[in-house]
């Protein structure tokens, strides 16, 4: 009998506990609410822009061979190739700008139009190097050298801009002033002022090159391929906010 009327009065201690505990989070409840409900912040994104001109390139180029065996068409795209890596670093092409972007080893079947089960016809291996171009000036020297020791494939150079994160930095300045003046433009509109600046983001994201695609070229060309540059566009886009007074 002793026992049970300890284990109702613990009971009952520990209801109190626990209605005392939810009675004092209540008011920290309602004023961390009501603080939320008064902070008054305005968000906006915006982007900035700056130009620049391209200062180097990347040219994706390889050797395509076709033999009866996997064995033939692989000596034969390795003499290719090896001659076409050759010359790059004969014309002044340092070895680290020159990488292997695929290797391909694949059947080549014929398919008739009789439903007939392919038939195998051969081999086809590809090679292909990126190869960096610093010296914009000569890349048309380049690509003409590329085809004329060899390479069957020219799949396309993108030009890039060296320099791109630290010329960014202007572009993250008028990202930030374009934000600004908009969120003061809302805030006017709806009659109120902005106040100090309470969170700055920035949308990183890889600079996409400019990119070209080249045909492919059945022999070289008797002069340097032409070749235009442009100007590359660099982005910069920024979320901010700003508490309202």
């Amino acid at each position: 009998m002793l026992n049970n009327t300890l284990r109702v009065a613990e009971r009952a201690i520990l209801k109190g506990v626990i209605a005392a505990a939810l009675i004092a989070m209540l008011p920290l409840s309602a004023s961390h609410a009501e603080d939320k409900d008064m902070e008054r912040t305005i968000t906006v994104s915006a982007t900035g822009t700056v130009e620049a001109e391209p200062d180097q390139a990347r040219i994706t180029s390889g050797v395509t061979t076709e033999a009866a065996t996997a064995r033939e068409a692989l000596n034969g795209n390795t003499d290719a190739m090896t001659k076409v890596i050759s010359e790059l670093k004969a014309k002044g092409i340092d070895p680290k700008d020159i990488q292997t972007a695929s290797f391909n080893v694949e059947p080549v079947m014929d398919y008739s139009k009789d439903g007939q089960p392919p038939k195998l016809r051969g081999y086809r291996v590809s090679n292909q190097v990126v190869v960096l171009v610093r010296d914009l000036d000569k890349l048309g020297t380049v690509l003409d050298d590329i085809v004329s020791a060899g390479a069957n494939q020219v799949q396309g150079l993108a030009f890039e801009v060296s320099k791109a994160e630290t010329l960014k930095d202007e572009a993250r300045k008028n990202a930030i002033a374009n934000a600004l003046r908009r969120a003061k433009l809302l805030a006017a509109a709806a009659g109120v002022d902005v106040g100090e600046v309470l969170q700055i983001s920035e949308e990183t994201t890889s600079d996409v090159p400019v990119t070209f695609a080249a045909p492919r070229f059945a022999k070289a060309q008797a002069a340097a391929v032409p070749i235009e540059r442009g100007s590359s566009t660099l982005e910069a886009r920024v979320t901010t906010t700003w508490a309202l007074k």
